[in-house]
């Protein structure tokens, strides 16, 4: 049990090396969180008790049958030459055909194996989970810092319409403008502190802990200037579709376990007899109790039932490979659309980079006017605007990245 929860908790690095290469010095937390949800989420412990009732179960099918004892009283004694038959005692243990006990051990081995790979997937997905969270938190916390910056920028942008109030050159109404913008940043930065709390819930429950702990999120996020190599041959390896294969060797299994429990099973006891011989009874060997080995043989004469679990096995058989080529054209769908996605988020960035400088050059013409005497503070909030969305959509786009980059990672890592 121990080695294969160690086995899998070494994948954690493996599995989202490409992700930590481009973190900014603060690697360590994410790994460290995953590592901690991989040993307290209590989905996990539910799919490890699973695998360990599973593989308990090999253990109760390697037993013979009940061992069978019988009695009876001879209610109307019946007489012999030695004396009269007073009660019976009666065992026998059949015994199944040969090789039937290690087929059963056998289609419980390849069930508790499909269990196996629940445990798999299922830290898989939490693994992604967690990192997801993270970088929504990532984002929250990066808006926030934009929100201030923007707001520190206001200010000083109202600082200067005042005085040019002073010499006639604005008017109240810009101050006020300015004023309710900065209202609204200070909203959106209180919307975003709440939206923060929840998902640090969120986070510290997939860990299994309370939900005030504080996380330690990363300062920044970088775009990576290259995407690593995305192996789709990796694909065809992952546990989601191992499972069906592992479904498909334990119905080949209980095929096996069915045939072998299609022949006939054999038995062998003994019944004893107690005799009570009569004061009438003269012959030499008067009293003498009978005891006589038995053999049984048990036939499945009708076998309708074991040609229609044949029958069965066949169409599950060809089920599961339905079900996952289904499933391998998903999870190919899927990959294309994360890695779509995340060059689309490449590009988006990109975009934004660009625009985010046009903005700052706008500005700097403004704070020039400003200088020459004349500005328009209708201007300034139009342009500070764009900053703010430009900014925004940055941060969207890098958190878009990481995201996709986490859906590839689950998908052939």
């Amino acid at each position: 049990m121990k080695n294969y929860k160690n086995h899998i908790t070494r994948k954690v690095v493996l599995l989202l090396g490409s992700l930590f290469f481009v973190l900014q010095g603060n690697s360590q937390a994410l790994e460290n969180y995953i590592n901690v949800a991989l040993e307290n989420n209590p989905e996990i412990q539910k799919f490890e008790l699973q695998y360990r009732i599973a593989s308990e179960k090999v253990n109760e099918v390697n037993t013979l049958p009940n061992t069978e004892f019988s009695a009876g009283y001879f209610v109307l004694e019946p007489e012999t030459r030695t004396g009269t038959q007073r009660f019976k005692v009666s065992a026998k243990q059949m015994l199944p055909w040969f090789g039937t006990i290690t087929s059963r051990e056998n289609y419980a081995s390849a069930l508790a194996d499909t269990k196996y790979e629940d445990i798999v997937i299922a830290k898989r997905k939490l693994m992604v989970s967690v990192s997801q969270s993270y970088y929504k938190l990532y984002v929250n916390k990066a808006k926030q810092a934009i929100l201030v910056e923007n707001s520190k920028l206001l200010k000083t942008y109202e600082t200067l319409a005042l005085t040019s109030i002073e010499v006639g050159k604005a008017s109240a109404v810009d101050v006020l403008k300015l004023q309710m913008r900065q209202n609204e940043l200070e909203q959106l930065k209180l919307v975003l502190e709440q939206q923060y709390l929840a998902e640090q819930t969120a986070f510290n429950k997939l860990l299994n802990r309370e939900n005030t702990i504080k996380i330690d999120v990363v300062d920044a996020l970088i775009m990576p200037s290259e995407d690593f190599e995305i192996n789709t041959k990796n694909l065809a390896l992952h546990p989601e579709l191992l499972k069906y294969d592992k479904l498909f060797q334990s119905v080949a299994q209980s095929e096996l376990m069915n045939q072998k429990e299609s022949q006939p099973s054999f038995g062998f006891g003994f019944d004893y007899i107690n005799i009570n011989a009569g004061p009438d009874i003269t012959f030499s060997e008067k009293g003498k109790d009978i005891l006589m080995p038995t053999v049984s043989l048990s036939i499945p004469l009708f076998n309708k039932k074991y040609k229609s679990k044949t029958k069965q096995n066949e169409l599950q058989q060809q089920e599961i490979e339905a079900q996952k080529q289904e499933r391998l054209n998903t999870l190919e769908t899927l990959l294309d659309k994360a890695v779509t996605d995340r060059i689309s988020a490449s590009i988006t960035y990109k975009t934004q980079v660009k625009n985010l400088q046009q903005a700052k050059d706008a500005e700097d013409i403004l704070i020039r006017s400003y200088e020459t005497g004349t500005i328009d503070f209708n201007d300034v909030l139009d342009i500070q605007e764009l900053q703010l969305k430009f900014q925004m959509n940055q941060v969207e786009s890098i958190y878009n990245y990481y995201i996709q980059t986490t859906n590839i990672n689950y998908l052939i890592q």
